[in-house]
């Protein structure tokens, strides 16, 4: 599903997942059109700092994703071991803390918030030369199947 760069709309969408399809895991990905050849793996939102304006030149109240929420939310996948643990080769992946206080930031929050942390996000590059579709898509079928087995461990 693809989400809007709309504060509002984005959070309403995340909700509608969580509701309707009650999933074990939400991954994201979003567009980190500063990286070259490198794919981020977050572990965290956070729920305050949105100051800038949305496509329709919107931010939230107070900058703020939940007026009830905790000011970060962790992510139910290590998303360390997951860095420590993979490869892909022509790609480097490197683990954050912080996504960012713009769309995907506030997405995150809102997805680690509805779903009690059984969420995951992955900032990836743009498409070049270096980072074929095929490429991408490689190393997210990787990363995404040793989350569910994180999630597999966790039911166990």
């Amino acid at each position: 599903m693809q989400l809007p760069v709309l504060y509002q709309k984005a959070k309403e969408q995340v909700f509608k997942i969580w509701t309707t399809l009650q999933p074990l895991l939400t991954v994201h990905v979003g567009l980190a059109s500063s990286a070259k050849a490198i794919i981020i793996l977050e572990q965290r939102g956070k729920n305050k700092g949105y100051q800038e304006m949305d496509a329709c030149g919107f931010h939230p109240e107070g900058g703020c994703c939940m007026l009830d929420g905790p000011e970060k939310i962790e992510s139910t996948i290590n998303m360390k071991t997951l860095w420590k643990n993979i490869s892909v080769e022509g790609i480097d992946i490197i683990f954050s803390r912080d996504a960012g206080r713009y769309i995907c930031d506030y997405t995150y929050y809102a997805s680690l918030y509805y779903g009690n942390g059984r969420a995951a996000f992955i900032h990836v590059p743009p498409l070049s030369k270096l980072v074929t579709a095929d490429l991408l898509g490689k190393a997210l079928q990787t990363i995404i199947l040793e989350m569910l087995k994180q999630c597999g461990e966790e039911r166990e």
